[in-house]
């Protein structure tokens, strides 16, 4: 393809990509009135904003900024924290909240994302704290055929370990090329496992909050964990995770987060506090723009001959798009024309690299206004076949319009090599 027929194709999408479209402006409308109606019902007023110092007691707008992810989620409690450095530290804190030693975690989506493989103690080096140094075992069921939970598989589990404490399950896809699960079928499984057994059933729901009209905590899942600096900081939060479920799994949770007796009472804003309330007031408009933008970059990237998941048509989940490159140096040309197409370090080139937390070299593109935030304009993927990238966020649609094509002419410049 050339430069000439990739503009005229884009310019086109629009109108071939209407309806589904108008489906995320609606889910967008759903979410902001769920999120101002919460906003009404606890009395928003600039007063909560006011820092806190120290050990942050009676501080209220945090304490507010809870309840309200508890309503907006259809949770019975949350906790909210601008010092939860990532997602991954915010599922660490839900799994040693709710394990104990001699329990079985359970990880019903196939192996978790590649960050938890050092928590959970299947990689790095024992005796660095991970789940596995506490005697807690791990097992996993892989996805069906369908790319669905294997519920049969499921029950046969849990039949077999009597321990299982956990039920484990990753909402969006990570770095598989499978399909994200909807809160629904989510729902059906946490009622299956909790028909057979007395178990937490916990999910990690990085890059899927505000795609879909509720949350799995609306479902019956005990705890949902994610990032700020994802789809509920709106592209406003500087920094933060959060955890929302059932009150018992949230205060469990807290204990981790400080500690035992204290909880979720304590933790000083330290002048974060409106960031984050603005974050999630913008959050469902921002997800519906990098949904947008995940959409049209499916519609290119399938016209351009590549295996996309999920198609331009699919109904989504989070915010992932995958395309499946087949060569690294085409990932890596990916990646370049993102960084290139971003509003922050436009000018930078980036490269694979040994990041921690990851078995693979992985490169990343991230010209983003908060580092890591993968609510901006970001691709990522492992140096490794199929060498899939996975494409998430833009602020507006209008940039990730911007980086996608940036990427698009990358990509045909270096298959013009071949």
């Amino acid at each position: 393809m050339t430069r000439e027929k990739l503009y005229a194709l884009s310019e086109g999408a629009e109108a071939a990509l209407s309806e589904q479209f108008r489906e995320i402006d609606r889910i967008s409308f759903l979410g902001t009135k769920k999120v101002m109606d919460a906003f009404a019902e606890f009395h928003v007023s600039e007063s909560l904003f006011a820092s806190s110092s120290g050990y942050g007691y009676d501080d209220r707008g945090r304490d507010v900024l809870d309840q309200i992810y508890a309503r907006v989620f259809d949770a019975e409690s949350a906790i909210v924290r601008s010092h939860i450095v990532n997602g991954t530290q915010a599922l660490a804190i839900g799994l040693y909240g709710l394990l104990r030693p001699g329990d079985t975690l359970l990880s019903i989506t196939g192996k978790p994302y590649d960050t938890l493989e050092e928590v959970i103690g299947i990689a790095g080096t024992p005796g660095n704290g991970s789940l596995a140094d506490f005697g807690i075992q791990y097992k996993c069921v892989e996805l069906g055929k369908d790319g669905g939970i294997d519920l049969p598989a499921v029950e046969k589990a849990l039949e077999e370990n009597p321990s299982t404490k956990v039920v484990f399950i990753q909402r969006s896809k990570g770095y598989m090329n499978r399909k994200t699960l909807s809160p629904e079928e989510i729902g059906e499984a946490a009622r299956f496992v909790k028909e057979r057994c007395n178990a937490y059933v916990m999910v990690d729901n990085c890059y899927g909050e505000f795609t879909a009209e509720k949350e799995p905590t609306a479902y019956g899942v005990d705890l949902i964990a994610g990032s700020l600096i994802k789809n509920p900081g709106g592209g406003m939060a500087e920094s933060g995770g959060y955890l929302a479920g059932t009150a018992r799994a949230v205060e469990l949770a807290s204990y981790r987060l400080t500690t035992v007796g204290v909880g979720g009472e304590v933790g000083a804003s330290l002048g974060q506090t409106k960031q984050l309330y603005r974050g999630f007031f913008y959050a469902p408009h921002t997800v519906a723009q990098a949904l947008k933008t995940a959409v049209f970059a499916a519609y290119i990237f399938e016209k351009m001959g590549f295996e996309v998941n999920p198609l331009p048509t699919e109904k989504r989940y989070d915010i992932i798009q995958t395309v499946v490159l087949g060569k690294g140096n085409y990932l890596c040309a990916f990646c370049r024309g993102i960084q290139a197409g971003s509003p922050v370090d436009s000018f930078v080139t980036p490269e694979p690299w040994d990041m921690p937390g990851y078995t693979d070299k992985v490169i990343m593109a991230a010209g983003a206004f908060v580092q890591g935030a993968s609510i901006e304009l970001s691709a990522d993927g492992p140096m490794r076949e199929p060498y899939n990238v996975y494409f998430q966020g833009g602020l507006t649609y209008e940039s990730g319009k911007l980086g996608i094509l940036r990427a698009a002419e990358e990509m045909i410049s270096e298959m013009a090599k071949a």
